[in-house]
């Protein structure tokens, strides 16, 4: 993988991670419709795509930083606006982190398989908008309810729909947002409470695979030779790139959804319903 290639997956990822269209889903299947030298079966690729994720995570920390210093004060100190309502909202997200963190120790090994299949991740892809397309339609409009009002099932239900974005092509925030939605939330608190939820696991899915990168970097210098393409530098250069996009998503999205209520998941549904058939319909034809 070279520089240039590295950097514009980053800017792809950081602008993808956060809109629910797959951002691991575009990582297998661009490199492949352009026939980029990148070995997806490479030990160091996962670890790579960790630390562009990474560098997410530090955007979404630095964008809801003052909900984290109210979970902090709140659980801490019983201190805040609203300690009692904090506190709630904050167990509520680690219930809805259990479950994908769970799954994710127990599936990695076939997660790993699915990176090698761009005509796979094309499909799941296609999935996605289905799901985002139907998710406007099939909420029940009177049913509405504010962050703090979520009950423990909805939390758990949340939870188990970021499962499904361990699978590349679905989009965690995507799935994440849809859940939220489906259980009375809107738009702009879905998406809050995705981000919320989501940055606990990237960061622990950083810290389980970036000592990975690690290792490979110094065996790759012991014998004078680069990790398989791809290194640690490049990596930690990419991770920046992607946080920096990723600021500048998130603020964009969550404009977006405040002031499109309805039929906000519409955009991304047909782009990734788009992308995808073209995707699918590229690697039937010419795998």
């Amino acid at each position: 993988m070279t520089w240039l290639q590295a950097l514009l997956l980053a800017i792809m990822q950081g602008a993808t991670e956060l809109f629910p269209v797959s951002s691991l889903g575009h990582a297998v299947v661009v490199p492949d419709l352009l026939n980029w030298a990148v070995d997806e079966r490479s030990e160091s690729f996962l670890p790579f795509l960790v630390v562009m994720h990474f560098g997410t995570a530090i955007a979404m920390l630095l964008f809801f930083w003052r909900d984290w210093f109210d979970f902090a004060a709140a659980v801490l100190f019983n201190r805040g606006p609203r300690p009692a309502d904090e506190r709630r909202l904050f167990l509520r997200l680690v219930v809805a982190t259990i479950p994908a963190g769970l799954v994710g120790l127990l599936l990695e090994k076939h997660i790993r398989e699915l990176f090698a299949s761009p005509l796979t991740v094309s499909i799941f892809l296609l999935v996605n908008g289905i799901m985002l397309f139907a998710a406007e339609r099939l909420k029940p409009r009177n049913a509405v309810k504010a962050l703090h009002q979520m009950g423990w099932l909805d939390a758990l239900i949340i939870g188990c729909a970021q499962c499904l974005a361990l699978i590349p092509g679905l989009s965690r925030s995507g799935s994440t947002m849809i859940g939220g939605y489906m259980t009375g939330l809107n738009h702009e608190d879905a998406a809050r409470f995705s981000f919320l939820t989501g940055t606990p696991i990237i960061v622990l899915a950083t810290a389980f695979e970036l000592p990975k990168l690690v290792k490979m970097q110094k065996a790759a210098h012991a014998v004078g030779g680069a990790a398989q393409g791809i290194d640690l530098p490049l990596s930690l250069a990419a991770g920046g790139v992607a946080g920096v996009t990723a600021f500048i998503s998130l603020w964009a999205l969550m404009r977006w959804f405040k002031s499109h209520e309805v039929k906000g998941f519409d955009p991304f549904a047909y782009y990734c319903m788009a992308f995808g058939a073209i995707a699918t319909v590229i690697n039937i034809v010419a795998p």
